[in-house]
Parts: C-alpha cells; structure tokens; sequence
C-alpha cells in the first residue's frame, strides 16, 4: 500500500534505544544515569532518557515522561496528544511556544518504527539511520505539577516532513539532528532552532519486522527481528 493509508496517524508514536547507559553517556557528554537501560519498543506514557542542559548549563540526561503536559494542564491525561510537535508551528502553538524558546532538549535513539498497510493489516517496519547506532531526535520539555504538587517532567519529539524513503510510508518523520547540531538545539536562539527541523538528509533503511512491536509490553529484542 501507498503513504495514504497511514495519513494523519501520530509520527513517531514508537521507537527504540538500544545502547547502554554508559554508551548514552558517552555519545551526549553526560554523567551516567543509573536508571537508563536499553530499551526496544519506547511507547507513550512511558520514561525514556532525554538529554538538557542543567541549571548550571552542563548537559544531563533525565528519565521524562513521553507525552508533553504543559504547564498550566488540568490533567495529565492531555500528554497522551502530545507525543510529538509539528516543526512548523510548535514555536507558536500555546502547548509548545514556551517549552521551545526555554527547554529544548535531545531524545537518544537507535531508531524507530512506522506502519505500512491496511488496518488488522499493517506490516511494521524498523528504521534505522545510516550507520548511526545512536542518534537524537529534537525534543522539547516540560514540568507539570499536579493538585497534590506532584511534579511530572514530560518531553515531545519534534516532526517534520519525510524524506524520500519515509515518504513511502508515511507523511512525517522526527526531526533528526546531525551531532553538529545538537548544541545549538540545546542553547541557540529560536531562529538557529528553527532552520535545523529539516527530513533528514542521509540514508535510512526501512526493514520489516515482525508484528511483535504491536504490543507495547513487549519490550524486547525480539521485536527488531526480521518478519
């Protein structure tokens, strides 16, 4: 089947990490955080790593919510329509304007899946950039504090237009940055941001996999087995 089938649907709603802490510290220039761990089937509502700058403006990696709930939520059930932004209007839109001129931030990745085909149908597919085993996409985050002060740090994933090999499965892709970019992303001003959410330019394999990753608690390495 065609792009169409899948047009309107989230982007990206599911993807995977599959490094170890130390890895992640590494690549980023963080201190190793003692809860992260390789991760194969990342959904919405779960944490995953994200990579900001601390108050004293070092980097660090945090565990954060998938879902952004902006500040002034009543519920932090909104999250769950907010795993991504759109990069043509998050610096605008009142649930991502402030988190993008003050809490950028990089979302570590080994890649991410996409589904192509008819409902009851749909063949996942396992997409992988370049020879990176581990990149970032741009995201943004938030602090939310609930009716009984419980505080929830919560990120989104930036979306932008596929390049061609996405585009032959479906309309978006995540805002990838080369690591060039990511201090920018991280401490430049809105306009330096802007330019950077850009399809990503280098190649990309599109592998199919099995049906397995349909099911979130599945997080496992069978999940990027070949179908």
């Amino acid at each position: 089947m065609g792009a169409d089938t899948n047009r309107g649907r989230a982007m990206c709603s599911r993807y995977f990490l599959d490094a170890d802490g130390n890895i992640i510290a590494y690549t980023f220039q963080v201190p190793v955080h003692d809860r992260i761990r390789r991760r194969y089937n990342i959904a919405p509502t779960q944490e995953a790593p994200v990579v900001r700058k601390a108050g004293d403006g070092a980097r660090e990696a945090a565990m954060l919510r998938w879902g952004l709930v902006p500040s002034w939520a009543k519920d932090i059930g909104i999250g769950t329509k907010m795993i991504n932004a759109r990069s043509e209007t998050a610096q605008e839109k009142p649930s991502f304007r402030s988190a993008f001129r003050h809490r950028r931030c990089l979302v570590p990745a080994s890649g991410f899946f996409e589904w192509q085909g008819e409902p009851g149908h749909k063949q996942p597919y396992a997409i992988i950039v370049g020879d990176q085993p581990l990149f970032a996409f741009a995201g943004l985050w938030e602090s939310w504090r609930s009716s009984d002060a419980e505080v929830v740090e919560t990120y989104t994933i930036l979306t932008t237009e596929p390049n061609a090999a996405i585009a032959t499965i479906h309309d978006r892709m995540p805002v990838i940055l080369h690591r060039a970019e990511w201090d920018t992303w991280l401490d430049g001003t809105v306009e330096q941001a802007r330019v950077l959410m850009t399809p990503y330019a280098g190649p990309v394999t599109l592998r199919p996999v099995k049906k397995l990753v349909g099911n979130s608690r599945n997080d496992v390495p069978e999940v990027l087995d070949d179908a």
